[in-house]
């Protein structure tokens, strides 16, 4: 085999095809995968057009071997190993060919159609440049192909759908949009460094395949570290591997070591060093002590030290110092490692004794605040993790740290919310939606703290979840109280959706599956009697509609104000855009095609009405994705207008082209809307519906099941028949039931896939007894194998599709479309063929796993 190191270009060009085999997986990188390969192109951009020296930035090893070589054809390679990368970026191109058109360079999408993308002068399937297996090649061929459906509910079209919005706002955000457009164009090309591997003709290529993708586990970048430290040290080796090295490695266990020595670079200035590129850095910079061995000495004994800080960081309790304790217990309890490289140069300034541990705790009070505020107003998160790596760097050295911290923070472009944004967030924001569930709680949890109770609850030892006062699902008499206080063409349920979710809205309880959908009355006894302050302040209201939630959101935000200081200034800059159309742009460009939406769905999204989001893409006519808003009936705005200069059909025509079909009076089928909920998780929000997998203790499941009986008796008795066969059949195939533990009692059909060395539960639908609707789960499917085969999820879809009354868009492959649970009893014996063989298709995939 031979190997060299290459550019993405030089690897593609000339008349040659890409084949990916078919004992090959189907692409499968998600939005995680995809924003690390764009934050680390967006490094290289940067660099690129401040005229830095850019070493390219190493994505990994492509193993090729020779295919068939036909008379005036094309060169053909099999792709062995790597097709995830060659996927991803020719799917970058293509996104940055239509953003290229689209922005007026029509030569410039030619010239990365025609060098990058395929074959000029061959025609079929020998046209494009890359060809995946069969189950993804029409969805990439279409997108390849700029035909009417790409940017599809797969997996390839999302991640075309996520090129393109990150294109789009890196457009939005840039001075010159056409220079950006061109940096980016030149570090895909030449920045990105792959090691093509290639293989001689007559090689087995299955066996290569099998030996890369099952060897065994490779050395960490801490563990090559230490290798070459030591390799170093042939006298002292031995006794500072057991005075220092050790008890570090012991303390902090592999994965957490791996992390400070990157921290450790981080903090000395490297802020742009990536996880990956440790040993490489840390090398780079040791190398000049080689020969010294007192010098290596000191610089283990200094990593040592550091190790002991951030053991402080992971475990507050070793923390000596009370205020600074509690601040980095609140930020442990916060989650996530984004505060990391702050925190340990603030420790490291609190040793060294230029910082006392009271100006470090307000620092860390900052940064509470910063992250606070942001996932409150749901500000993008793109870029926080490089602004705290270049803190430690950039913090002014003759100002207190924490006056330093805040006016670091409060820079431009770092978007800490001030006090007027927080204010309209608490009002209007979805923040049921915002970061993760935890993390709401932990913003619930402090919002409580504020009352000072003379007897606070113990949160560690309490089972608290978030409860919504006005329920999700409400019954009739929520929607009486509402309809007084609707707005003029404003109907309750609109008015219901865009409360419902607020913060004036929820609170923490113990009792959430008591607490139910039960009118507020029902809700005031129970909340009256909670140890939470919060809760019987909620409890002394005489009704609980639009005003009491407005109500309370100013009353908590009056306490967060005081919790969570504001940046220096306290004013957003006039220059900067609300990041409300910054989210309504990130949503409509991740809309699959074949999808609508509607207006009033947006605005619930963004935390807005339907008005100001019509008057905005009115006035911003070349957003991606506007023609994709509909009314609420589904027909378009009689406002609509192309951006000028566009020659396009009408929108409705060009959404059928995309595959949304429409009644004879011009509406879009509901099937294919998606709703507010499905466009956050499109971008990537937590919107699980509340319900627990956790498997229930006997008694409460026994008791939740008969809830479950006793909802479906009384909301669907027509649908008792066909849903207890289903159930009862699911069990006799080897599963079982769970039950949601919130509002209206939901059921789950689980399944045990896992094996000896890795349990995985999965469920197929979820059926809701008071609703009564059936989600077919394909958001979590998606992450559990077999189900993680787009495939799969689509041959489910389509076998349910069959059944008469279901109607399932395959737009909406990686969300939870439903169906009516009426459906159960019409075609119960339709439905358990369905549920056989998806445990049939799970244990086929069971018995290959082990």
């Amino acid at each position: 085999m031979r190997a060299q190191e290459i550019t993405f270009l030089n690897l593609i060009q000339g008349e040659k095809q890409f084949q990916v085999p078919l004992y090959q997986r189907t692409y499968s990188w998600g939005r995680d995968q995809l924003l690390r390969l764009w934050e680390d192109v967006g490094e290289l951009v940067e660099q690129h057009r401040a005229g830095e020296s850019a070493a390219p930035h190493f994505l990994g090893s492509v193993v090729l071997a020779p295919g068939q070589i036909q008379a005036g054809g094309v060169q053909k390679w099999l792709v062995v190993d790597g097709q995830q990368r060659l996927t991803t970026l020719m799917l970058a191109f293509t996104a940055l060919r239509d953003r290229l058109k689209d922005s007026g360079d029509p030569r410039g999408a030619e010239r990365v159609h025609r060098q990058i993308l395929v074959n000029e002068y061959q025609e079929g399937l020998d046209h494009y440049r890359l060809l995946p297996t069969q189950a993804d090649r029409q969805e990439f061929t279409e997108c390849v192909g700029s035909a009417p459906r790409s940017g599809g509910g797969g997996n390839i079209g999302g991640a075309y759908r996520f090129f393109l919005g990150a294109l789009s706002e890196g457009q939005e955000a840039a001075t010159d949009a056409k220079s950006w457009l061109e940096a980016v164009e030149s570090a895909l090309k030449g920045l990105l460094s792959i090691v093509e591997i290639t293989a001689e003709p007559g090689d087995n290529v299955y066996r290569i395949f099998e030996s890369i993708n099952n060897t065994g586990v490779g050395l960490s970048q801490s563990d090559l570290l230490r290798n070459y430290v030591f390799m170093l040290l042939p006298q002292r080796g031995e006794r500072v591997y057991q005075e220092l090295w050790l008890p570090m490695q012991q303390k902090l266990g592999p994965k957490n070591l791996e992390l400070l020595v990157w921290l450790d670079l981080v903090v000395r200035g490297h802020n742009k060093t990536k996880q990956s590129e440790i040993y490489r850095e840390q090398q780079k910079r040791l190398q000049p002590l080689a020969g010294d061995e007192n010098a290596l000495q000191r610089e283990i004994a200094q990593l040592s030290e550091r190790a002991q800080r951030f053991l402080r960081i992971v475990e507050p309790v070793r923390e000596p110092s009370a205020p600074l304790r509690a601040a980095l217990e609140r930020l442990a309890a916060w989650g996530g490692q984004t505060h990391y490289p702050l925190a340990l140069h603030l420790l490291d300034l609190v040793d060294a004794g230029s910082t006392k541990p009271e100006d470090a705790a307000e620092a860390l009070l900052y940064v509470e605040s910063y992250l606070a505020r942001r996932l409150i107003c749901q500000t993008p998160t793109a870029g926080i993790n490089r602004i705290f790596m270049e803190a430690p760097k950039d913090l002014e050295t003759d100002r207190p740290a924490a006056e330093a911290v805040r006016r670091f923070l409060s820079g431009k472009r770092r978007r800490w919310p001030s006090d007027e944004e927080l204010r309209d967030a608490i009002r209007s924001k979805p923040f049921y939606w915002s970061g993760r569930p935890p993390q709401r709680s932990y913003i619930l949890r402090r919002l409580e703290e504020s009352y000072s109770p003379s007897e606070p609850v113990d949160f560690a030892k309490a089972s608290l979840s978030v409860e919504h006062v006005l329920p999700q699902r409400p019954a009739q008499a929520w929607f009486d109280l509402l309809a007084d206080e609707t707005e003029t063409g404003q109907s309750p349920q609109e008015l219901h959706d865009l409360l419902v979710h607020t913060l004036g809205n929820l609170t923490l309880t113990g009792d959430n599956s008591k607490l139910s959908n039960h009118p507020f009355e029902r809700k005031q006894q129970i909340l009256d009697s909670s140890a939470l302050r919060m809760n019987q302040e909620i409890a002394s209201s005489k009704r609980w509609g639009k005003a009491e939630i407005i109500t309370r959101a100013d009353g908590l935000w009056e306490r967060a104000v005081k919790l969570w200081p504001g940046p220096v200034g306290g004013l957003r800059p006039v220059t900067e855009e609300l990041s409300s159309w910054t989210e309504l742009r990130a949503a409509l460009v991740a809309m699959p095609s074949g999808t609508w939406t509607a207006y009033g769905d947006v605005a619930e999204l963004i935390g807005t009405r339907p008005v100001p989001v019509g008057a905005y893409l009115a006035a911003n006519p070349a957003v991606i994705g506007a023609y994709r808003v509909l009314n609420s009936e589904g027909k378009v705005s009689s406002g609509f207008r192309w951006a000028e200069g566009s020659e396009r059909l009408p929108p409705q025509d060009v959404l059928a082209s995309e595959g949304v079909r429409f009644d004879r009076y011009g509406r879009a089928h509901t099937s294919q809307r998606l709703t507010a909920a499905e466009l956050a998780t499109l971008l990537g929000r937590d919107v699980a519906p509340q319900t627990s997998h956790d498997p229930l203790p006997d008694h409460e499941n026994a008791e939740a099941a008969e809830r479950f009986r006793e909802q479906l008796q009384k909301h669907w008795p027509e649908a008792v028949p066909g849903v207890t066969a289903a159930l009862d059949f699911w069990r006799r195939q080897g599963g079982h039931l769970d039950y949601g533990r919130y509002e209206e009692t939901s059921c789950f059909p689980m399944l045990d896939t896992g094996t000896s060395t890795r349990p995985q539960l999965m469920w197929p639908l979820g059926l809701y007894p008071v609703s009564g609707t059936v989600e077919v789960v394909f958001q979590y499917l998606k992450d559990r194998s077999p189900f993680d085969d787009t495939e799969q999820r689509r041959e489910l879809l389509h076998r349910l599709n069959r059944i008469d009354g279901i109607d399932l868009p395959e737009a909406k492959l990686e969300l939870r479309p439903s169906f009516p649970l009426r459906l159960f009893t019409e075609h119960s014996e339709e439905i358990c063929e369905v549920l056989d063989w998806f445990v049939l298709t799970a244990a086929l995939d069971l018995a290959r796993r082990d």
